[in-house]
């Protein structure tokens, strides 16, 4: 959890470091409004991309971790029937 926190204090002070450079800039206001919009968007789109990335990346690792799982769940439901016959072939 530690790097997540880093990477969105460092996203996040980016950000705000980018919009205070951009309103103390000398220029005219329309001008100003139109780069934070631009710059808004930029960002905006760049976490929805890192978030989908994430999310591909979990999704990813969820289907590996299930697969396994169930390879581990039948391997183990093998060995419990043959460990179940050999008991009762040696209880006859």
């Amino acid at each position: 959890m530690k790097p997540l926190k880093t990477v969105l204090g460092f996203v996040a002070g980016l950000s705000v470091g980018a919009l205070v450079g951009i309103l103390y800039a000398p220029q005219k206001g329309t001008t100003t409004r139109k780069r934070i919009a631009r710059k808004s968007a930029e960002y905006s789109d760049d976490i929805k991309d890192k978030f989908s990335d994430s999310v591909e990346g979990l999704k990813d690792t969820y289907e590996s971790t299930k697969k396994d799982t169930m390879e581990w769940v039948d391997s183990a439901k093998d060995k419990t029937g043959e460990y179940i016959k050999n008991a009762k072939k040696s209880i006859k």
